[in-house]
């Protein structure tokens, strides 16, 4: 995992003294995306490639840029967990390292950007040859980062909106997931977000067999993404998604003598912070507690918006534990596990039922929420982390589970005569943790963290209505509580050129 920057010359030779003034600073400012190391080189007469190095996978070979015979270059931020298979495919001979990354390299070089839907992972990339060759493009998620910008005869690009200098900050926008950039043909889709398997493969099957399918194709996916050179950690919420991802995990590392690390956060006492005690207990894991603190919390805060690069309410609400949990984990380890997907894919949130109890209608609202997850929960999970030289890995999202949990009747989906969400997947993981653990209600993070019993009041006392109503009519902004004007104000002295509608995204029910 790591951070990138790349600038693009549209207007003939790359200048060297513009690279010293105003790339190479990008990389100062993503830092600690990178600790490890860092990296850059100018690639022909057009490109230069940047990048910080948080060393995961062939620690003593995977520097970056990695280069190529024919001149080709390539920055990579990301995991490619099917690395193996197209190293195998492609052949030895075609790579120089052992490092995930120079898959991509390769697969690029020898197919061409069209291919990039082969890579199965969460990454971003910059590639470039001699010759004005150059290919940018993001994973078909999104679940990695990155931002481009027009500004002055360039085009520029980074892992996060603060790498950019100010004058390219203004025109900055998300990079689209799914796509790539090439100076010849421009943005070009290459994958849809949400792959699916053939409608109907399960509308016939007992609930056992569609059960045993969702076990197995989730505890691969964990499997997978436990793939490093170094120690992995999972972090626990007491909830039923990060429980499962934990005990899939913990079963592994104890197949090979090993004792997994979990880590949780919360307020004292908070549901959150006693429920993941329980499943740590039960796994056998050895697990660490941050407990949060109210003035430690609102401390913070400044810092978590910059780190975000968003003024979304809830996002910056379960950013905040979030914060000191990460904060905690990245003295123990370098790559964490955690349970973001679960609910886009299971229905795990109750507007889901309320809003759209006709499954045609739950099964295209999950499909538009899951679109939308690189700019909310995907980002604020990357960020946090990074922000402390952690990775955080998402199993649910991988393009196998994703497929194949939205190959599932809508029906599967629906709430238990009890009202319990996620029953399907529940089922699927009957026994590996206690029915009381097993069938736990869902609480939201920022609930049940005990952070909005925190934040939100905080504001409430600080902020009037009228000048909630003055900020709205200023800023052209839709601020809809007091306690977002505090985050908006906040991400305005972290990025006052920002324009917030090219790369804000904001939850809303639909």
């Amino acid at each position: 995992m790591c951070g990138i920057a790349a600038v693009y010359s549209e207007q003939g030779e790359i200048d060297p003294l513009h690279i010293t003034a105003v790339a190479e600073p990008m990389l100062e400012r993503i830092a600690h995306r990178g600790p490890d190391d860092s990296g850059h080189r100018i690639v022909g007469r057009r490109a230069w490639l940047g990048h910080r190095r948080l060393s995961i996978v062939d620690l003593d070979g995977g520097r970056q840029p990695l280069g190529a015979p024919d001149g080709w270059s390539l920055v990579c931020n990301g995991e490619i967990y099917n690395h193996r298979r197209l190293r195998a495919g492609f052949g030895e001979k075609w790579f120089a390292t052992s490092s995930d990354n120079e898959s991509a390299l390769v697969l690029l070089r020898l197919d061409g950007p069209r291919a990039l839907g082969r890579l199965q992972g969460m990454w971003a990339l910059c590639a470039a040859a001699p010759g004005g060759r150059f290919v940018a493009a993001r994973d078909r998620l999104g679940i990695k980062p990155l931002y481009w910008a027009r500004s002055e005869g360039a085009v520029y690009f980074a892992s996060e909106l603060r790498a950019f200098p100010r004058a390219a900050q203004r025109d900055a926008r998300a990079f689209p997931p799914g796509c790539y950039w090439t100076p010849a043909e421009g943005l070009t889709r290459f994958a849809d977000p949400v792959p699916r398997r053939a409608a109907g493969t399960w509308d016939e099957a007992p609930a056992d067999v569609a059960e045993k399918a969702t076990r197995e194709v989730l505890a691969d996916s964990v499997r997978r993404h436990l793939m490093a050179d170094v120690e992995v950690g999972v972090f626990l919420s007491g909830g039923l998604d990060s429980s499962l991802v934990a005990a899939v995990a913990a079963a592994e590392y104890a197949k090979a003598g090993r004792r997994l690390k979990t880590f949780a956060v919360g307020t004292e006492g908070s549901p959150d912070l006693l429920a993941a005690r329980e499943v740590a207990g039960f796994l056998g894991t050895e697990h660490h507690e941050a407990v949060l603190g109210a003035a430690d919390a609102i401390a913070a805060l400044d810092e978590v918006v910059a780190a975000v690069e968003s003024f979304d309410a809830s996002l910056i609400r379960s950013a905040v534990p979030n914060w000191f949990l990460s904060q905690l984990a990245a003295r123990h380890v370098k790559t964490v596990l955690t349970g973001e997907g679960a609910d886009e894919l299971f229905a795990g949130y109750g507007y889901y039922h309320r809003e759209h109890p006709d499954p045609g209608a739950l099964d295209r609202e999950l499909e538009r929420t899951l679109g939308q997850l690189h700019g909310l929960n995907l980002q604020r999970c990357d960020r946090v982390t990074m922000a402390h030289g952690l990775e955080a890995r998402v199993p649910f999202l991988d393009s196998d589970v994703i497929a194949h949990a939205m190959s599932l009747p809508p029906e599967l989906k629906a709430l238990e005569p009890d009202g319990t969400e996620k029953g399907h997947l529940r089922r699927a993981f009957a026994g590996w943790l206690p029915e009381s653990l097993l069938w736990r209600r869902k609480v939201q993070f920022g609930t049940g963290s005990g952070a909005q019993e925190v934040l939100a009041p905080h504001f409430d006392g600080l902020i009037s209505d009228g000048e909630l109503e003055a900020a709205r009519r200023e800023s052209g902004v839709d601020l809809r509580s007091n306690e977002e004007l505090a985050y908006y104000r906040a991400f305005r002295r972290a990025l006052p050129s920002v324009q917030p509608d090219a790369v804000i995204t904001r939850f809303a029910t639909a």
